[in-house]
């Protein structure tokens, strides 16, 4: 399977999951999630059992009867509620199966993080990006998905400051145009590096009469292209 984060070029390249749904891609990484990887719970929507069990946890993801509000707790919801949705065929009836107070509106918001694209889901995990966050992160699409998660890594912004810049993106305004409309410039990542590529990059630079950023953006575009 090709790797869905691959470039931030969202003409060439899926800027929601390819993953099949409700799959723990991220859940059961170690790497990201340390030993709770080994307890994983995947949902299949094809499975009757497995939808019963989505339903389930939906209704206990919506009560907050069990787990706590950490970020993985809040990625497997978020997998549940995509699971019940596809296999149900509806949010009605998703919320009909799910019962107790769980809403239309509640499984949509957090189906719709589930389907966010993996390296977003990564930061989700790791801690990086709120849940709360990501929920207003997955309000928009294409490649200003990416733009306002990294603008969250990147920037600190609140939970707030995600929510109103989100609202303000539409097909006349671009998450770019919004974070910067709100003092967030996009392209400055910090960034350590081994002191012998730092010191050979500023000389480089120097030479060329060019910045550090344009040696890098030109070498990673190699490195991306070539991938």
């Amino acid at each position: 399977m090709a790797d869905d984060d691959a470039t931030d070029d969202p003409g060439r390249f899926p800027v929601d999951r390819e993953q099949p749904v409700g799959e723990p891609v991220v859940r059961a990484d170690p790497e990201v999630t340390g030993q709770r990887a080994e307890r994983a719970v995947g949902f299949s929507p094809d499975d009757p059992e497995s939808v019963a069990e989505a339903a389930e946890t939906v209704r206990a993801f919506a009560e907050n009867t069990v787990g706590g509000p950490d970020n993985v707790y809040m990625l497997r919801g978020a997998a549940a509620c995509a699971a019940l949705v596809r296999g149900v065929g509806s949010y009605k009836t998703a919320v009909e199966r799910a019962g107790g107070d769980v809403s239309v509106s509640f499984v949509r918001k957090w189906a719709r993080v589930h389907d966010l694209p993996q390296a977003i889901r990564r930061h989700v995990a790791r801690g990086d990006i709120a849940p709360t966050a990501a929920k207003h992160i997955a309000r928009v699409s294409g490649g200003d998905r990416y733009d306002l998660a990294w603008a969250v890594v990147d920037a600190d912004l609140t939970v707030r400051q995600v929510r109103r810049i989100a609202g303000e993106v539409d097909g006349d305004t671009s998450a770019a145009g919004a974070l910067r409309a709100h003092g967030v410039e996009l392209g400055h990542p910090k960034l350590s590096l081994p002191l012998d590529v730092y010191r050979e990059l500023r000389r480089r630079a120097s030479v060329e009469n060019r910045t550090p950023g344009d040696l890098v953006g030109d070498a990673l575009e190699v490195y991306f292209t070539d991938e």
